[in-house]
């Protein structure tokens, strides 16, 4: 494999790749290092709502591949990786983050004994995390609207925080991560498409996921063929897109 590209070479390289190379196997190792480095992307509140489902087995990519309606992306895949938002976890994330300070500061501080910094990370998921993510029937959610929109009238406020809220706050995160990913396979030379078109309740099933799971994305992986890139990259005129304030 040539040598591994910088961030800016990975990210021109990258393009969406519709038809991989049959005779060019991918290797698992290197695919699960460059979900490592997903791993590692920024998210909110250090919650990392997310899983990475790695499918090598041809046989389960055979049975996806129906249900992302047998784009090329999918039948000529080496190997799949499936985006999962797991928002349900939001207690055990917490109680992960919790854990940590433990061993950062140690446990079972007093209040008295604690730095400024231990007492506010330690409110943030021990009262303010469960606030945001709390929720009954949606009905919570539209109360904690109501409450901080009043509040908002006076003070700079956070606004988000129904249930809908949420679950975008979750999806952009692991939308990070798959970032990540697909920029870290272009940097060994290995090619990726991100797949919003999909079966997500039939793939959900197959994978046997809980019914909090949501899929962000499927990204297939493999090695472009010469007609793999479907023509040249466009982009509208970046000057319509960036704003200096």
């Amino acid at each position: 494999m040539s040598q591994e590209k910088t961030v800016s070479e990975a990210i021109n390289y990258r393009r969406s790749v519709r038809i991989y190379d049959a005779d060019q196997p991918i290797d698992t190792k290197i695919v699960k290092q460059c979900l490592q480095q997903a791993a590692l992307a920024p998210n909110s509140s250090n919650m990392q709502l997310w899983e990475f489902y790695h499918i090598t087995s041809k046989d389960i990519i055979a049975k996806i591949a129906p249900f992302c309606f047998n784009q090329n992306a999918a039948k000529t895949a080496q190997q799949l990786v499936v985006f999962v938002v797991r928002k349900d976890l939001w207690r055990k994330r917490a109680k992960a983050n919790l854990s940590f300070m433990d061993r950062v500061f140690g446990k079972n501080n007093p209040k008295s004994a604690q730095s400024s910094r231990e007492k506010v990370a330690r409110n943030y998921y021990g009262k303010i995390i469960p606030f945001a993510y709390s929720e009954f029937l949606g009905l919570f959610g539209l109360l904690k609207y109501f409450m901080v929109s009043l509040i908002g009238l006076f003070k700079p406020m956070y606004r988000q925080v129904r249930k809908s809220d949420m679950r975008i706050v979750a999806h952009k995160t692991c939308g990070l991560a798959a970032e990540n990913f697909m920029i870290s396979m272009a940097a060994q030379g290995l090619d990726t498409c991100p797949m919003e078109g999909s079966d997500t309740l039939r793939v959900k099933n197959l994978l046997g996921l809980p019914f909090g799971a949501e899929i962000n994305m499927i990204v297939s992986c493999g090695i472009r063929t010469e007609k793999g890139v479907y023509g040249e990259r466009f982009r509208v005129p970046f000057e319509e897109v960036y704003k200096e304030v």
